[in-house]
């Protein structure tokens, strides 16, 4: 029996030796023309105008000329895709336009306002509408992003029901669909799976905590499919997909196009960015295609901290401590040496820096209102403390190459990708190392303010292949796809605790603690190295067949297996064992199961449809990470040991939904109901005094709710959508222990799933105004609530949000306290948001003037903790009120 790589290698070759052998007489060639003007019947100049083999996705580009009029000559016979696309209107697009050899085909064209239904998605691997395509799925368009002002995964979630994102710190986003979330993921869990999948056209990126937050420059759509996308998008797609999908090259077309703008924040720092593009014509047979963009990321948050060793006992105050840089480069060749082979090698940089953090600190062990021996610091507002700073980096390179051939019957496709990713986070570890060193163990003032960096370092290298052979059209009964899939990553993980001075200054007290490990170098207090070694592979198959021209059904299949290979090493005085011994435990975690998918769809008429479906998703399980035995109480340690593994999650869902279009086509109305039945819920634990996180499965949980999508376009100069999503998910079983194990992690039947709100709903609008012959001013406003969240499930277990701070007793930092308790709400409460964007479009530029978080709305987006809740207690939140403006060209 082969195995998957060598599988995959033999068709490789097979490929390759088809797409090199000698190819028949080029069929006869024929001509698409026509016009292209406003629905009033005014032609439109200079409109872009792609005319695409259908077969081949070989694009020919024209421009409109005078009276609208344009021509696509030279077009091999066969079915073409004819779009428009002019700055000011949305791309218009017509389908299944067929050539005959020596004819011309007329494809006369009338832009209009667009609505969401007609934009074009690949959610199932061929070319549909999202009106057309059986799965809930949003896909906002470039022009969409552009009106909105989207720059990040996070603007996109504004207009998309039960799509959540987590905003974790810089460049870290936990992402969650239909409430299937296991909450926070902590920056030194590096073993957990992806809830939600994530690719860059067919290329995946994702990478749990660390998915990289792509900018949306050039970017045709994103396209978020909800429910368990298992089947054809396999692992870490078990609450659904995020595809990034990008502007391809294209061949015949010259253009130039760049943004660039400026912003600054309320009480805060000052921001831009500056992008530029290009599609150049190689020759006949091939295109590049090149964008790059500079962000400057601008801070809002001030530090409390110490002036030093000259003013002990002072506070100085550093502004904007959590500014960064975003900088990035897409650079694509699309190849045609022949009609029906398209070969597409890619390259991707981005670069993400931070100076800090987005945290306001309600209460730190080392500054708190509480002390009578050391200064009283009251913080909350838009500050935190910190004693050194912060810095975040994260590198992220992607090369991959898509290879398309069409045999006629059948479309043969590979995808072959290699990523590479380099994060480096430095957190000052301060309050987590002085609980231990003064409350712990009870050291002085000298030895426990001592400057703590945590260098938390991940690099990552993965690479993966896809081959897979569809046929049939949307004229066909059958539609059907099978491919294999196979993933070869390696990842290496380490924490250094460096505390410098700590062995000499408690040799020079007298005290002699001494640091250096087997591993552990002398000052290192916490040491580890993991390296984890995962293969998977895959095969899948889904058809769709048309029982009647009204009714078709679909049904899929994914096999999969996957093991991962886990080497643990932790040393220094916090990571060894209680006899000073390192902490050395492989472990290995592995599976293999299937995920099959089930669709009905019956076309009541061109105009309305219903769906309902049955899918079965999967998130692969892995290897926890060794208790820090020498900083955890008695109870602790009993109470969280044993937990050296966790299982794969599944989850089935079933829905039923309804998608219909009306008035002529200027609005639709979307609407599905779900029900998610999950299975081992991979949810984080933070193990108490351990200054450990573990990841622990939930029996059974499940998320019950629905969707609701509005479009209107009334007039032409008018649009507006409006969408909502509800959605109940909890825990139904309660681990299997103590009471305290319970109260611990919150596996409690009827807590909620957390980091996901209830209900989220958005309203977005946009006029459009002619304000003299060639000017365009348009208003677009958005309006996003966000229900009420818990960040982890163990915060809504009784006596959370209620913090002994004296717990320490006569070790308490900065003690004897004024009082021994700090209180908090754990429950991040509702908030709103409101967006405006004014600006005014001519020929080839647009120019806008925008205000984001108009009533300036302090948003909690999670709670942040140390060592449980015993060293600090925060919460990461959103931009202040944001002035703006920005411009776009088109050349």
């Amino acid at each position: 029996m082969l195995k998957p790589r060598t599988a995959f290698l033999v068709v490789g070759v097979f490929l390759m030796a088809t797409v090199s052998s000698p190819v028949s007489a080029q069929p006869a060639s024929g001509t698409i023309s026509g016009t292209v003007r406003v629905v009033n019947g005014e032609p439109v100049t200079g409109a872009t105008v792609a005319v695409t083999n259908q077969q081949t996705g070989v694009a020919k580009v024209v421009t409109s000329g005078a009276d609208g009029l344009y021509t696509a000559s030279d077009l091999p016979a066969g079915l073409y895709t004819v779009s428009a696309d002019v700055q000011g209107f949305r791309a218009q697009i017509v389908r299944n336009q067929r050539v005959e050899a020596g004819s011309t085909h007329t494809v006369n064209i009338a832009l209009q306002v667009k609505f969401s239904e007609a934009v074009t998605v690949t959610a199932m691997k061929r070319e549909e509408t999202v009106f057309t395509t059986p799965v809930s799925v949003a896909a906002p368009t470039e022009q969409d992003l552009r009106d909105r002002g989207a720059q990040s995964i996070e603007d996109v979630a504004i207009n998309v029901p039960n799509f959540s994102v987590q905003n974790l710190g810089p460049g870290q986003s936990t992402v969650a669909i239909r409430g299937i979330s296991s909450g926070q993921i902590a920056r030194d869990q590096p073993g957990v799976k992806e809830e939600v999948g994530s690719y860059l056209d067919e290329s995946v990126i994702s990478m749990s905590l660390f998915t990289p937050d792509m900018d949306l420059f050039d970017m045709n759509r994103v396209e978020v499919l909800r429910g368990p996308q298992g089947t054809l998008f396999g692992a870490g797609s078990l609450g659904g997909t995020v595809r990034y999908i990008s502007n391809q090259p294209i061949l015949g077309l010259s253009s130039v196009f760049g943004e660039v703008g400026g912003e600054t924040v309320y009480t805060g720092g000052m921001g831009g960015d500056f992008k530029v593009g290009f599609n150049a014509p190689v020759s006949s047979k091939a295109a590049l295609r090149v964008t790059s963009y500079y962000d400057r990321l601008p801070g809002w948050i001030d530090a409390v901290q110490p002036f030093g060793s000259q003013h002990p006992g002072e506070f100085g105050l550093k502004k904007d401590v959590n500014s960064g840089d975003r900088t990035g480069l897409r650079a694509a060749l699309a190849l045609v040496p022949i009609d029906n082979l398209t070969i597409t090698p890619r390259f991707v940089y981005q670069k993400v820096g931070a100076d800090g953090w987005n945290r306001v600190d309600e209460f730190n062990i080392l500054a708190n209102p509480y002390t009578t021996t050391r200064p009283a610091v009251t913080l909350g507002g838009e500050k935190q403390f910190t004693q050194i700073d912060e810095p975040y980096t994260d590198k992220f390179q992607l090369g991959d190459l898509d290879v398309k051939y069409d045999f006629g019957p059948a479309q043969l496709t590979s995808v072959t990708s290699f990523t590479s990713r380099d994060v480096l986070v430095v957190r000052d570890a301060g309050a987590l190392t002085s609980s231990i060193t003064g409350g712990s163990i009870g050291l002085p003032e000298s030895v426990y303010t001592l400057n703590a960096p945590l260098n938390d370092r991940t690099t990552a290298h993965a690479w993966t292949q896809e081959l897979r052979l569809s046929g049939g059209t949307d004229k066909d009964r059958l539609q059907w796809v099978v491919g294999g899939f196979y993933a070869d990553s390696k990842r290496h993980y380490g924490q250094h605790l460096v505390v410098s001075g700590f062995e000499d200054l408690t040799s020079a007290l007298g005290i002699n603690i001494p640091t250096q490990g087997v591993y552990a170098p002398k000052d290192n207090l916490f040491w580890s190295d993991l390296n984890y070694d995962l293969k998977q592979y895959a095969f899948f198959g889904e058809g769709t067949f048309a029982i009647t021209n009204k009714f078709s059904v679909t049904a899929g299949l994914r096999y999969y297996h996957f093991k991962e290979d886990k080497g643990q090493i932790f040393d220094g005085i916090f990571g060894s064992n209680s006899d000073g011994t390192p902490q050395i435990q492989p472990g290995t975690a592995k599976a293999d199961g299937v995920a099959p998918r089930f669709i009905a769809s019956y076309k009541v008429n061109d105009n309305l449809t219903f769906n309902a479906q049955a899918a079965r998703g999967f998130r692969l399980g892995g290897v926890n990470d060794p208790l820090n035995v020498n900083l955890c109480t008695a109870q602790d340690l009993v109470t969280f040991s044993g937990r050296d593994t966790w299982k794969d999650e599944t989850a089935w869902n079933y829905e039923i939904g309804a998608k219909s279009r009306f008035m002529g086509g200027k609005g639709s109305l979307n609407a599905s109901v779900y029900y998610e039945d999950v299975k081992d819920l991979q949810v984080t634990v933070t193990a108490g005094s351990c200054s450990s996180r573990l990841i622990f499965n939930v029996p059974k949980s499940r998320s019950v709710g629905g969707e609701l999508e509005l479009s209107l376009a009334p007039t032409d100069h008018f649009d507006f959508s409006i969408s909502g999503g509800y959605n109940d998910s909890q825990v139904r079983s309660t681990i299997s222990g103590t009471e305290e194990l319970v109260a611990s992690t919150g596996i409690r039947s009827g807590n909620r799933l957390p980091s996901v709100p209830k209900f989220q709903a958005a309203v977005s609008a946009t006029y459009t105004q002619p304000i003299c012959p060639t000017y365009d001013g348009y208003l677009n406003g958005t309006y996003q609530h966000i229900g009420s969240r818990y960040t982890q499930l163990a915060d809504q277990e009784s006596g959370v949000g209620t913090v002994n701070i004296g717990s320490y007793g006569a070790n308490s930092i900065g003690g004897p306290l004024t009082q021994n308790t700090f209180t908090f709400d754990p429950l991040m409460p509702a908030y709103d948001l409101v967006n405006l964007r004014l600006g005014i479009r001519h020929g080839i530029w647009d120019l806008a003037f925008y205000v984001n978080n108009l009533t300036n709305e302090n948003a909690e987006l999670a709670l942040d903790r140390e060592r449980g809740l015993l060293a600090r207690v925060g919460f990461l939140t959103n931009q202040p009120r944001t002035f703006g403006v920005n411009t776009r060209v088109d050349f």
